[in-house]
C-alpha cells in the first residue's frame, strides 16, 4: 500500500506515534514529513535502503537526535525536547547498533544498570549502605538475573561481556533493555552480526516480547521483518513510500523499485518467498 493510500490502520488510540517528522543536517534534509505508528502490543518494522533516513529516525525517537519540525507522542502525551536519558522514566527502552556495554563490569552488573529507574534509595542510602539501600540492590540483582535466565544467558552473568560470543552480547544489551520493564522497546539493527539460526531465535524472542510490551525495530535483514512484524514503514531519500502488513511491502512496486539494482532479484527468495533485500 502506498504513502498515498488510505492508512485504514491508524488509531487514536496508538501507542507511540511519530507525526511529520523533519530533520536537516545543513543543506541535507534527513527526513521529510515521516509519520508511523506503533500500536500497543504490535511490533512495527522501519525498513529501507541504506541512506533512506532510518537511523535517523530510530535517533528522533529516542532523543538523540531533536527534530526541525514534527512531534512525538507516547500514551497520548507529547514529548517535547525529548532525551536519551528520560527514556527508562517513560517505559521505553531500547538497544543500540553499538550495544554499549561497559567492557569491565559484569554482565549481571550492567543489565543492572538498566534498571535504574526502579531504584528509589537516595545517594547517601546507597553511600553508606543502609538498609533501604541494600533491599533495593538485593531486589535489582534478583529482577536482572530473572530477565537473563528468560534470555538463556543467566550463565554468563559474572563473565565480562568481551570475553563472550557477539550474539551473547546482543543478548545481554537486550536483557539491560527489558530490565526496566519498558511498555514499548526500541530496537536498533537487533539482527546484524548474527547467523541464521541466531536470528530465528531472536524472531521469536521479539514474538513472545508483545503480550507485555510494544515493540518498534529498524532493520535490513527482510526475512526478520517479515517474519516477526505487524505494520512495516518504509523510506526512501528520508520519505515514507510504503507501509502495511508484510504481504503488502513484500509486493509493493514502491518498494520493489526502491531496491532495483541493489540485492533485489525476482529470481532470489528465501524459503517463505520473500525478496532478498538488503539494501544499497
Amino acid at each position: 500500500m502506498s504513502e498515498t493510500a488510505t492508512d485504514a490502520h491508524r488509531t487514536e488510540h496508538a501507542a507511540f506515534t511519530m507525526s511529520d517528522i523533519e530533520v536537516r543536517f545543513g543543506g541535507i534534509t534527513a527526513l521529510s514529513g515521516v509519520g508511523l505508528e506503533v500500536a500497543p502490543h504490535q511490533v512495527l518494522g522501519v525498513i529501507g535502503p541504506n541512506g533512506a533516513g532510518k537511523t535517523t529516525l530510530f535517533n528522533v525517537a529516542c532523543g538523540f537526535v531533536q527534530p526541525n519540525t514534527g512531534r512525538l507522542t507516547w500514551q497520548g502525551s507529547e514529548l517535547t525536547r525529548l532525551r536519551p536519558h528520560q527514556l527508562a522514566g517513560l517505559g521505553i527502552g531500547r538497544t543500540l547498533q553499538g550495544l554499549g556495554l561497559f567492557d569491565r563490569m559484569p554482565v549481571l552488573e550492567n543489565v543492572m544498570v538498566g534498571a535504574d529507574r526502579h531504584a528509589k534509595a537516595g545517594f547517601f542510602s546507597g553511600l553508606f549502605a543502609l538498609p533501604r539501600s541494600t533491599r533495593e540492590e538485593r531486589a535489582l540483582r534478583d529482577k536482572a538475573m530473572s530477565v537473563l535466565a528468560d534470555l538463556g544467558v543467566a550463565e554468563y552473568a559474572g563473565r565480562l561481556p568481551t570475553s563472550l560470543p557477539y550474539a551473547i552480547r546482543k543478548r545481554v544489551a537486550l536483557a539491560r533493555a527489558l530490565v526496566t520493564d519498558p511498555e514499548l522497546l526500541l530496537l536498533d539493527e537487533p539482527a546484524s552480526g548474527l547467523s541464521n539460526d541466531e536470528m530465528a531465535e531472536l524472531g521469536e524472542l521479539i514474538r513472545g516480547l508483545t503480550d507485555r510490551m510494544s515493540v518498534m525495530l529498524v532493520e535490513h535483514h527482510m526475512d526478520l521483518v517479515m517474519s516477526v512484524c505487524d505494520r512495516i514503514v518504509v523510506l526512501d531519500f528520508g520519505k515514507v513510500i510504503a507501509r502495511g502488513g508484510p504481504d503488502e511491502i513484500r509486493n509493493d512496486p514502491a518498494v520493489l523499485a526502491a531496491y532495483l539494482g541493489d540485492e533485489v532479484s525476482h529470481e532470489s527468495h528465501d524459503t517463505s518467498g520473500t525478496p532478498a533485500v538488503e539494501g544499497r
